[in-house]
This record gives C-alpha cells, structure tokens and sequence, in this order.
C-alpha cells in the first residue's frame, strides 16, 4: 500500500475539551505506519468560539475555519480538501473520540487482504461512570462488537476518494451523513467492509451536538432507565 496517500479529517464545534486527545491518538496511529508513509491530517473547525482552534495550533496540525453550523457540509469541505492535496483514501473520525493505536494499520491490512471501497468500524464508549447501569447493558445487548457488523458511525469511517466523489460525497445534513453516505455506497455497488478491528473509543457525553447523533442515543437510553 505504499501509493496510498492517507487524508484523516476531524470536525470540531468547541471541543476544547477533548481535541488535543483526539490529535494525540491520531498522531500515534500515524506512528505505528511504515516509514515515508503518506498521511495529511486536518481539523475542519465550524463556529468555534472557545480555545479549540489554539489547541489545534499548538498541536501543529492543519485547520480549515468554517461557519457552516452542518456537519455534512463540514465533512465535505474537509474531505475535499484532503482530495485536493493528494489523498487517495479518507479516514473520518471526531474530535470527542480517541482512535486505537493500529487505527490506520489496521485500515492499510484490510485493503491488502481484500477488495474495499469503504470501511465501517466499530466505537467504544470511553467512560460509563456516569450513566445507569442498565444504560451500559441496553446499549451492549444492542451493540453488534464483530465483523460483519451493521454499525455505522462518522467517528470511525473510511473510504477511497474516487467512491466518495462518484456517489457525490457527504451531503449537507445536520445529523446521518454518515448513514447516508454509506446507504450511496451500497446503492452504487461499492464493497464495505464492517470491521471490528478498526477500532474508536467516543465520548459517552450526554450534550448532544445534534437532536439524533450519538450523544442524543446515549441520552435517550438514559432517561428510559431512569424513570
């Protein structure tokens, strides 16, 4: 896999709370890839208003600023520009999740061993702490953690960048782009691997960024044990 040239893309809505982690974990699964490996990562920021710009600064990774206040558009625009600079294959993440170690590695022996236009892969919750007991078993009897999975999550998706623009990229939706994107994949007849082994651990925060993301399942589980 030595011609990939990798574009990972991050959007961000005020994560200071959680960005540098993010861009820690991302700079030691760009670690773990060969050498003279090509990788180019960019944080996509929309409507930021704390420190999370500075931290991306800081962190000597390259930003994009928007007010887009849309997370399909955000992907978009972020992923568009990866392609512009060369990238051959796009790795999505978040800023509130932490990618395993063998994050990209894993992704780099998938294509080797088999024929792959797209990978879905599969989340961990970071912290159950704070959540009902019963949520965390609710949400493991639901949780399909194998390959074969039917999982779809834009904190852990993958693709090439000829498939991405043949079905037309992300489209400008505040919520289930992802979902969207994958369902154009399928349609148009693209091979997705559902793999367990692509790994991410995401935030188990209950302040939703959108009225139907992850962090608004989570929450709905929760106040369903708890009355």
């Amino acid at each position: 896999m030595n011609n990939v040239k990798i574009g990972i893309v991050i959007p961000a809505h005020n994560e200071e709370a959680y960005i540098a982690q993010c861009l820690a974990a991302l700079q030691s699964a760009i670690s773990q890839l060969p050498p003279f490996s090509m990788v180019h990562t960019l944080v996509v920021l929309d409507s930021c208003t704390d420190e999370t710009l500075s931290i991306v600064k800081a962190a000597g990774v390259n930003y994009l600023c928007c007010d887009y206040q849309c997370v399909g558009q955000v992907r978009d625009i972020g992923i568009r520009h990866a392609i512009a600079n060369g990238a051959t294959w796009l790795a999505c993440t978040d800023a509130d999740s932490v990618v395993h170690s063998d994050w990209l590695v894993q992704q780099m022996e998938h294509m080797t061993h088999q024929v792959t236009h797209m990978i879905c892969g599969v989340v961990d919750i970071d912290n159950w702490d704070h959540l009902a007991p019963k949520t965390r078993d609710d949400y493991l009897a639901h949780y399909q953690d194998k390959m074969g999975h039917c999982h779809i999550h834009g904190a852990n998706l993958s693709f090439s960048t000829e498939a991405y623009l043949a079905v037309g990229g992300f489209s400008p939706l505040l919520c289930h782009e992802d979902v969207d994107l994958v369902k154009r994949f399928e349609v148009h007849g693209y091979d997705i691997t559902w793999s367990n082994r692509v790994r991410v651990k995401t935030s188990s925060r209950l302040k939703a960024r959108t009225s139907e993301g992850f962090a608004a399942f989570l929450t709905n589980l929760e106040q369903n044990n708890l009355h």
